[in-house]
């Protein structure tokens, strides 16, 4: 089994369980925070896709969804172009609503392809490039890679906890 096999796989579990964490939800289901400063499902759907267009795209240089594919102005949100939600006040927060999950999936579903498709023209050799030097050490795609993987599962994870306390 190739690395990206194991890439391939694991990003494919993201997508299932951003899936799983706002079928069937409604708008204020989405936005519900579980206390004042908590994050919501919808914005934490939307920034775990928004980091992984951004640092797929810079790694593999290539245009961001949100940009190319008008998502951006699909969501309507009163926030920069660019942003990705790092960082986010409370205020920046309650900014990210829905009316609708398929909104968060269809923005999800079209990263996710673009991101399969980067990762199956991976060679092993591609792995050890390196895509940021602002590190100590150097950041290569490999490390990228994960990294954005593991931040998805983690606010995926979050997302379904938000759910349940619904």
């Amino acid at each position: 089994m190739h690395a990206k096999d194991i890439l391939i796989d694991g990003y494919g579990r993201i997508r299932e369980e951003v899936h799983a964490a706002v079928e069937g939800l409604g708008p204020d289901e989405l936005a519900a925070r579980p206390f004042a400063d908590a994050n919501s499902i919808a914005w934490l759907i939307w920034h775990l896709t928004r980091v992984q267009d951004d640092h797929i795209a810079d790694a593999f240089d290539l245009d961001q969804v949100w940009l190319s594919q008008d998502w951006e102005k699909r969501f309507g949100l009163d926030l920069p172009r660019k942003d990705t939600g790092y960082g986010h006040t409370s205020a920046k927060v309650a900014k990210v609503r829905v009316d609708s999950p398929d909104l968060l999936t269809g923005y999800y579903d079209a990263v996710h392809e673009q991101t399969l498709s980067a990762l199956r023209s991976l060679a092993a050799k591609d792995l050890e490039r390196v895509v940021d030097e602002r590190w100590d050490p150097p950041v290569t795609l490999a490390v990228r890679l994960v990294s954005v993987l593991s931040d998805d599962l983690q606010h995926v994870g979050q997302a379904a906890y938000v759910r349940g306390l619904l």
